[in-house]
Parts: structure tokens; C-alpha cells; sequence
């Protein structure tokens, strides 16, 4: 089927749209990317988007909003779905992708947090998530083998992070996932991870967190 002209508005920090840039790199779909300013949002994104959050992907005169949303799409327009074919594994990879959602929502509350007691209860909380995939990972290079799948492209944002924390100082999330620090590795290696973000991401992200007055900015400052 004809690819429709796309524009993916985005945030250049925002996992959310890694997401659904990696998906388009992945199924090579040609499309504009057009970033905005989260804190100042321009007048045309109010009035197209319903929740006022990226991405927002315009499929000619339709928009679409929610990154699981688009990515899905992106994927059912183009050939070689990224989603295995066994519907209880298609649900599987699905349950964990909400579970890479809530993932992003610890990191939130880590690099957020204000107190020490806090700070150290979310650093435990990753600490756990991770442990608890790597239950379900076989030591394989992606999530379900040798082949790359939307999974991946939820967690390739994820882990993007935490290159940025490693700088920071030893936080020891992934001690005892030494499945998920190899998942990591090769995740860090895929092209389409690699250009989901611009070149001076790690020193937005170090200038987003200094502003957090949190524990970890007062690391950072330190």
C-alpha cells in the first residue's frame, strides 16, 4: 500500500517519540519531523492535539496521538511487521511494552526525586524492574531472539537514560540483570537507536536534569 505523507511532531528529549522515530527508521517510511517546545506549546499543536503531549504523527489530514498508537500504525502500513505473528505472543510483547511505559515512569520519579529516602526507594524500584525482565529474556541479543521487535524499540529509549546517569555516578540498576546489561548493549548498537535522538542529546538531558532540584541534580552539581 502507498505510503501517506507524514510529519511526526516531536520533543528532541522525549522517549515517547524515540519510539515512534525508531519505528520509522526501522520500516525506512519517509516523513518530516517538526519539534516543539513542550513548556511553550505553539497555538496549531493546541488546537490538533487532544491530550497536549507528543508525539503526534499527521497522516495527511488525520492525526493520530499516543505512542503505542502510532507505532502500531507504522507498522501495519509497511511490510515485515516488527509484532510476532502468534496472537498470545503478539499480547505478550504488548503487556510488556505497558511495562516499559511504567518503567519510564520510575526513571521519572528517580531523577525527580527530592530527598534522599526518595531517591533511594526509585533507585530500588529500577532496580527491580529490571530484575524482573530479565526473567523473561533468554540472553538472545532482542527481547524475543535474534530478531528486533517493537519491544526493543519501547526499551531502546529506556536504556538511553541511563548512559546519561552512568556519568552522573555508579547507581548499580542492572547488578544483577546481566541479561538485560547485554539487551543494553546490542540496543545501543542498532542504527535506528542510535539516530532516534540528535547528536546533543546526552547534554540536553544534562541541562533538563540540573534544573530538577533533586537529588540527583545536587549529584550532578556536585
Amino acid at each position: 500500500m502507498p505510503i501517506p505523507q507524514l510529519e511526526l511532531v516531536s520533543h528532541h528529549l522525549c522517549p515517547y517519540v524515540q519510539r515512534a522515530v525508531i519505528m520509522l527508521l526501522e520500516k525506512n517510511i519517509p516523513h518530516q519531523r517538526t519539534d516543539i517546545d513542550l513548556v511553550n506549546k505553539p497555538d496549531w499543536f493546541r488546537r490538533i492535539s487532544p491530550l497536549g503531549k507528543v508525539p503526534l504523527l499527521k497522516v495527511e489530514d488525520e492525526i493520530l496521538f499516543e505512542s503505542a498508537v502510532i507505532c502500531e500504525y507504522l507498522d501495519e502500513i509497511t511490510l515485515g511487521s516488527l509484532h510476532p505473528s502468534d496472537p498470545l505472543q503478539k499480547a505478550k510483547h504488548r503487556a510488556w511494552i505497558e511495562f516499559g511505559s511504567s518503567t519510564l515512569n520510575t526513571i521519572a520519579g528517580f531523577y525527580s526525586a527530592t530527598t534522599p529516602e526518595t531517591f533511594e526507594q526509585k533507585r530500588h524500584d529500577l532496580i527491580d524492574k529490571f530484575v524482573r525482565i530479565e526473567h523473561h529474556l533468554s540472553g538472545a541479543p532482542y527481547f524475543a531472539g535474534e530478531v528486533f521487535s517493537l519491544v526493543d524499540a519501547v526499551y531502546g529509549p529506556i536504556f538511553r537514560y541511563f548512559d546519561v546517569f552512568d556519568t552522573i555516578a555508579e547507581f548499580d540498576i542492572f547488578l544483577n540483570a546481566p541479561k538485560v546489561k547485554r539487551w543494553r548493549q546490542a540496543l545501543q548498537a542498532r542504527p535506528s537507536i542510535q539516530q532516534a535522538v540528535a547528536e546533543d542529546y546526552p547534554q540536553r538531558l544534562l541541562m533538563f536534569l540540573k534544573q530538577r532540584n533533586s537529588q540527583l541534580s545536587a549529584r550532578l552539581a556536585a
